[in-house]
């Protein structure tokens, strides 16, 4: 009997987040279903863990808009922390009215380093187009032999990440159509 293929994913929640915008997903009063979404990348294979990296909202200047977003991004959080999803923090820098993640990247990196130098997984399935993962993909690669599957969005899919992938998922908005549900 063969032994299954252990999958672990990572999630860069904010890339994910404007990739999906892009693509009016979701649409009208429906939710993305991230767990129906990362259950279809997994197949047959077996799930060691999933984790989802984002950085954290502030209220900075004390608006209700801001307060909303805050209380928003809470309830998300909590929702797919009650599916499974291991939450990784980072920050989000406020500079001059433009909102920048900081410390995502190098969370990621680092976990997906760490599960291939700890051997927990077969294959780490990573979504995101941020191109500052690449230094950490070849390593997981060519260092310690494990397979990168990077799953991308739309027309303009990061070709840096497909060139040093194992294998590549592309999905358009049609695709992603049925990892909608509605909003209860």
């Amino acid at each position: 009997m063969t032994k299954k293929e252990i999958v672990a994913i990572y999630i860069d929640g904010g890339n994910l987040y404007k990739r999906l915008k892009t693509l009016g997903i979701p649409q009208n009063s429906n939710r993305f279903d991230y767990s129906a979404f990362t259950k279809y990348l997994i197949g047959n294979r077996s799930l060691i863990s999933k984790r989802y990296y984002i950085g954290t909202v502030r209220n900075v200047d004390g608006s209700e808009k801001a307060e909303e977003m805050v209380r928003n991004q809470q309830k998300f959080l909590e929702s797919i922390q009650k599916e499974g999803f291991e939450i990784k923090r980072g920050k989000i820098m406020y500079d001059d009215g433009k909102i920048r993640e900081k410390g995502v990247d190098v969370k990621l990196s680092l976990d997906l380093v760490i599960g291939a130098v700890d051997n927990l997984y077969d294959t780490a399935i990573v979504i995101s187009s941020d191109t500052d993962l690449i230094p950490a993909i070849k390593y997981v690669r060519k260092a310690k032999n494990k397979n990168v599957e990077y799953i991308g969005f739309g027309i303009n899919p990061s070709i840096g990440m497909i060139k040093e992938s194992t294998i590549s998922r592309i999905f358009s908005d049609t695709d992603l159509t049925k990892f909608q549900v509605k909003k209860i």
